[in-house]
């Protein structure tokens, strides 16, 4: 199901952050996330790859696995997952007829202000993605952070085990203009007495994390200190809380990767006995593991990644840099209206030869024009090239390597584009 009426109605009603209305809703319907155990994984970047690892590994062990991630990248129902499964249309269309009756029921009540608000198009598909784990009785859970942390509705949880994967500068108009304002908001799902995993964060931001764990009695297991990995995506080697595993193989892309599978290893070592993973299923799941949209080759010519952020584009550009440069790079970039394009493009552009702006049809992507204008002064030639369904084939033109980035719903509609799904 790429979209919903219900849903198209919701996103109207734009982004308000806040817990007291997702609290106040969550108990209408029964308080469905707490019939389950969840882990819950904020950051800025890596975090919906580390669930998907966490995910598989779990699933490779036997258990039955809810997943809750965003943005999707074609259909709405890649939100709700049960292992790498989606959720069917009907079922999903059964779901939102019944969280939108629950909705109806609990809006007619008085409500105090600060609940008085409609739920957000987010709001209402995590409360259904909640209700569908305890319907469906999962073992455990596994939630992704929308935005921040501190007051996304997914804090909501209570969690056996948190992680904040990386700390960068995105969504700064919400969350604050540096690292460690940042860093403050995502250490809002830090829990009392809950162990949380951190990945290699910025200076910064660790000083604002780790003086929040101490004030809320939240262990910390950190990168570099508590637990470690080398190697390459082929082969690498973890340790960490006395185990040592040698040999890893990861399914996905990028050596970046290796990080994000030993914040994932951590996270699975710190389960609970009844959550346990063997190392057979360890060592599968990680295999096992996938990320649409993340360094993916759709084609030998055509590479797309939903890099929207500088930090990310920074990772694909050193995943270029490993590429023989042995035929023409051409950038196709599109970007919404809240991200900083000119920042993705200056991290891509030692690696391309050329940039076509574009643009999918999602409501608030920027026009072509206007992601062309952001990127004066850009050290390789910048062309606005129209609508994505325009764009493409004349990126592809000359038969060199087409890099599409700068939107997860670009990337989305060029697998649309490419019959992919």
């Amino acid at each position: 199901m790429i979209q919903h009426p219900i849903l198209a109605g919701l996103s109207q009603a734009g982004m308000r952050m806040g817990l007291p209305r997702m609290r106040s809703f969550m108990a209408w319907l029964g308080n469905p996330h707490v019939a389950y155990p969840t882990i819950h994984v904020g950051g800025t970047n890596g975090k919906g790859s580390v669930c998907r690892m966490v995910g598989a590994m779990l699933e490779a062990q036997g258990f039955k696995v809810g997943i809750t991630t965003s943005p999707h990248i074609q259909a709405v129902n890649e939100r709700i997952r049960i292992g790498s499964t989606p959720i069917s249309d009907e079922r999903f269309d059964d779901l939102m007829q019944r969280v939108d009756a629950a909705r109806r029921e609990w809006a007619a009540k008085e409500l105090p202000p600060e609940e008085a608000f409609p739920l957000t198009y987010f709001e209402f598909l995590i409360a259904a993605a909640f209700l569908h784990f305890a319907e469906e009785r999962v073992d455990v859970a596994i939630i992704e952070v929308g935005m921040g942390g501190r007051l996304d509705a997914t804090n909501v949880v209570s969690p056996i085990v948190s992680a904040i994967v990386t700390v960068g500068l995105d969504h700064t108009q919400h969350l604050g203009p540096d690292h460690a304002s940042i860093a403050g908001e995502k250490a809002g799902i830090l829990k009392p007495g809950v162990p949380a995993v951190l990945g290699p964060l910025p200076h910064d931001a660790m000083a604002v994390i780790r003086s929040v764990a101490v004030e809320r009695g939240a262990p910390l297991s950190i990168f570099g200190e508590d637990y470690r990995a080398s190697g390459d995506p082929g082969s690498f080697d973890y340790r960490g809380g006395g185990h040592v595993r040698e040999g890893l193989r990861l399914g996905i892309v990028g050596d970046h990767q290796v990080v994000n599978a030993a914040v994932a290893l951590r996270i699975v070592d710190l389960l609970p006995p009844a959550l346990a993973v063997g190392e057979p299923a360890v060592r599968a799941g990680l295999l096992a593991a996938r990320n649409r949209g993340r360094l993916e080759w759709l084609a030998p010519d055509l590479l797309v990644d939903g890099a929207h952020n500088p930090d990310g584009a920074t990772v694909l550009a050193n995943y270029l840099s490993r590429l023989p440069r042995d035929r023409k790079r051409t950038l196709l970039l599109g970007a919404g209206t809240d991200k900083d394009v000119r920042g993705v493009a200056w991290a891509l552009a030692p690696q391309v030869d050329r940039v076509y702006t574009t643009a999918c049809a999602h409501p608030m992507a920027r026009s072509p024009g206007d992601v062309a204008a952001q990127l004066e002064g850009l050290p390789v030639p910048v062309s606005p090239a129209g609508p994505l369904e325009e764009a493409l084939p004349l990126a592809q033109a000359d038969g060199g390597l087409v890099i599409v980035a700068g939107s997860l719903y670009l990337v989305g509609a060029v697998r649309d584009l490419a019959g992919i799904r």
